[in-house]
This record gives structure tokens, sequence and C-alpha cells, in this order.
């Protein structure tokens, strides 16, 4: 078992991702030397360059650092990297970023927010209500918040309030006091297989609960009576057969004003100021684990009103009048139903134009009928290519797979050079851009062609 207390000098092989970088920051804020490679540079690494950590893009055994005493690679990282495999041939402690997320929920009171939608929000949202309340956490997103523009704080305190990832199951290895589970929908079935073994490995999350510790649940999860802890809460945005839920929601000025209504305490007139009607949900989570902590709900209140949201999370690039710009994380369909149906709400009668970048071409074949259902719901949609990330290509599988099953919208395919030249003489009110993949580095241009 590894003592987080011991590593002083630690190496991370893809220190640019966005939890291998909240970990890096982790260990640069509490006095080790920490360095590490990626592949490409960016603002974040750049960001960590200026926190005073060492990095380099090129796969180099020379670069590396031979003093590290401990090694973190991510999972992306392929087989044949030559500097992983140097240390794995000279007996370095070579570890995976959940092998350091296990031993710092084993060694602090542990908040673990994970399921297959919102879990970066809620992670984002609870970890705000914590610091801005004074309670304090240190805080491993999966995201960047627009509030602090960072995704990872610390605390004093020992109690973190950590992203369980899915993907390559790496969320089995945490142990948490309080755990959040959000949704079971079939995802990472490149992994996983099948969506029955996905959902094994959610009830098993559910099982290394600490004793007395407590889950969090989606109300009406598929097998909903497999998951194992004594004490178990549910929460549902307005179904009040759960624990906990939301009344007299109320969407005024591109947010929301709500109660949330528990067995045995409310809270009332929580004002919300970000977008998406499912963002109250995840807000009714993050004020639940507050409440479990024993935080005053007038301080409860105040920071919820305070928080500014996640990049790229129903972020408002541009919010006027005539003129919205929404910019999304979504790469999931039920993601994506989320976000439509919220901005159409909030924008009622707005023409809306959903520009979609699938992400994973494994993804994309397991999951087009359900890209193109939901991506009908817009008016107009201009599909970009897949972005492979990991993945070779798929004999069949492009954008236009999805384009050929949607029904009664107008929908194109698109490369990004032909969507900013398309873009300026059919804008439209509402305007969404959506994806995981590289479709934000367009964020600035696009608002650049919105705003003039």
């Amino acid at each position: 078992m590894i003592a987080i207390k011991n590593i002083q000098r630690v190496y991370f092989i893809g220190i640019g991702g966005i939890g291998m970088s909240a970990i890096a920051r982790y260990f640069n804020e509490n006095g080790a030397s920490v360095g590490g490679y990626d592949r490409t540079e960016t603002s974040l690494t750049q960001q960590l360059v200026t926190e005073g950590m060492h990095i380099h893009y090129t796969d180099d055994v020379q670069a590396l650092d031979r003093e590290a005493n401990v090694v973190v690679y991510t999972p992306a990282i392929p087989a044949g990297h030559a500097e992983l495999n140097w240390y794995r041939d000279h007996g370095y402690t070579v570890v995976k970023r959940s092998d350091i997320l296990q031993a710092i929920t084993n060694e602090m009171y542990a908040i673990t927010i994970a399921g297959t939608h919102g879990k970066t929000t809620i992670s984002t949202m609870t970890a705000h209500i914590l610091r801005h309340s004074g309670y304090g956490c240190n805080a491993f997103l999966g995201g960047i918040s627009v509030n602090y523009n960072r995704n990872f704080w610390s605390s004093d305190r020992k109690v973190a309030v950590i992203e369980a990832d899915e993907y390559d199951r790496s969320f089995l290895k945490l142990n948490p006091d309080i755990a959040v589970l959000t949704a079971m929908d079939p995802d990472h079935l490149d992994i996983y297989g099948t969506p029955e073994a996905m959902e094994e490995a959610f009830i098993q999350y559910t099982k290394n609960i600490k004793p007395n510790g407590t889950l969090l649940a989606k109300y009406g999860l598929k097998r909903h009576t497999d998951l194992a802890t004594p004490n178990k809460i549910t929460y549902s945005l307005t179904n009040n057969q759960a624990n906990i839920y939301a009344v007299n929601i109320r969407p005024e000025a591109g947010g929301y004003t709500f109660d949330v209504i528990e067995q045995s305490w409310t809270i009332t007139d929580v004002r919300l100021n970000i977008g998406g009607l499912h963002n109250v949900e995840n807000a009714l989570v993050a004020i639940s684990v507050a409440y479990i902590l024993g935080i005053d709900t007038a301080l409860i209140k105040a920071a919820v009103a305070d928080f500014k949201g996640i990049r790229r999370r129903f972020e408002y690039v541009v919010r006027k009048e005539n003129k919205i710009y929404i910019d999304d994380y979504a790469h999931h369909p039920e993601e994506l139903r989320a976000l439509i149906t919220s901005a159409k709400a909030l924008f009622p009668g707005k023409k809306c134009t959903v520009v979609f970048q699938p992400h994973l071409f494994s993804r994309t074949k397991d999951l087009a009928d359900g890209f193109a259902e939901v991506l009908s719901l817009a008016d107009e949609v201009v599909l970009l290519p897949i972005y492979p990330a990991r993945e070779l290509p798929m004999e069949g599988v492009t954008s236009a797979l999805i384009a050929r099953k949607m029904t009664h919208t107008q929908v194109q395919v698109l490369e990004k050079a032909a969507l900013l030249e398309w873009l300026p003489a059919h804008l439209s009110p509402l305007l969404i851009t959506a994806g995981a993949g590289d479709i934000d580095l367009l964020k600035e241009k696009i608002k650049a062609i919105v705003e003039a």
C-alpha cells in the first residue's frame, strides 16, 4: 500500500490530463518535487510549469526523472511508451492514477462521485460549497472550476472530494465515506463489453463504502436493490418518492430558484446561477453532502448562489438577449438530451443549432441510435468528424452513421474549417457546441463569429 506522506519526488506520465494534473497539483502543493511528460503542450500544462513543475513533451528516456520514488501513469498511455517501460524495467514503483486516489481515500474522509453523467459538476459543486463555507476540503476534479480556474485545491482538513472515474474500472479502488452514484447508463463498452458488466462495476463501487458510510444514489436506478449499504439516501429532481427532491423550481435569468425537501429538513429559495435543469438535481446532491457534514444552511445557500459553474458544463460563452452560445462536454446521448432540452426550456422559441463532435469510434458505433434520437431534438445539427482519442478507425463508423439515422432535423457533416466558413451566414439565436474531443479549441473563434 502506498503511503502518500512518504512520496517526496513523483513523476507523471500523462501529466496534462485533467485528472492527472489535479493529483500533480496535490503533491506540488504539499512540498514534493513534481515532473512529468505529456504528448502536447496546453494551457493547463503551461499553468503547471508556472506552479513549479518540470514538464517535457517528447517520449525520451533521457528527459525523465531518474530520482523519482513514485511514477504515476494514466491508462490512456500506450503500452509501447518508452519512458513508462524504462521505469518498469528498472524496478521503479509504477502506479496508476487510481492507486494514488485509493491511498488518498484511505488516509482522508473521502467523498467520491461516480456515475456516467454529472460527476464533474457534482464534484465541483460539492467542493465549492465546502470551500466557500469555510469547511474546507482537498478537491480532485475532472473539470476546471470557473470560480477558481483550477481542478484542484487543498485544505488542512483531511477531507477529499474526488471525481470517481469508471473508465478502466479506476473507481473500484476507492474507499469512500460518502459515495454518490448518479447513473449507470451504458458507456465505455470497449472496456466493459456489456451494459450488464458495467452495472456490476457500479454495484461493486457501492460495496467499497467504508463501514457506517453513506450512499447518495439517484432514485430509480436500475438494480437499485443491489446497491450495497445500510445508509442509502436517494435523490431526484422532482420525484417525491425520493428522500431528497426539489419543489417550486422557478427559471429566472438563465438560472433557477428552488426549494430542497428532505424527510427531516428543508431549505427554501436556493438560487443557482447556472443553466440546465439537470444542474438543479446536481445541486441537490452537493447540498445533501454539505448537510450531512453539518454545514449551516445559510452558508450552503450562499455557496450555491456563488457557484459559477465548470468550464464546458453548460458554459455560457455568450449570453445576450438574442445571442446565446452554450458550450458543453456532453458526449453521451443522455447528456445531450439534458443539455438540449434544458437550453430549449430556458430559451423557448429560439431556433436551436447544435454542433456536435462524436467522441470515440466505439461509442459512436454502440450508441448511434441514441445520438440520432437526441440530436433530432434540435432544429439544426452540424456533425464534426469523430474524435478518435485512443482508438483506431472502425470500418463504416463515421459521423454520417448518426446523420443517416436522424429524423425531422436539418443535419450535415462538416470539417472544422468548413464549419467556421458556414457559421456566419447560418447563426441561430441559440447555438450549442458539444463533445469531449478537441471541439473546445474552436470556442474562441466561434465566440467571435457570434459576437460579430
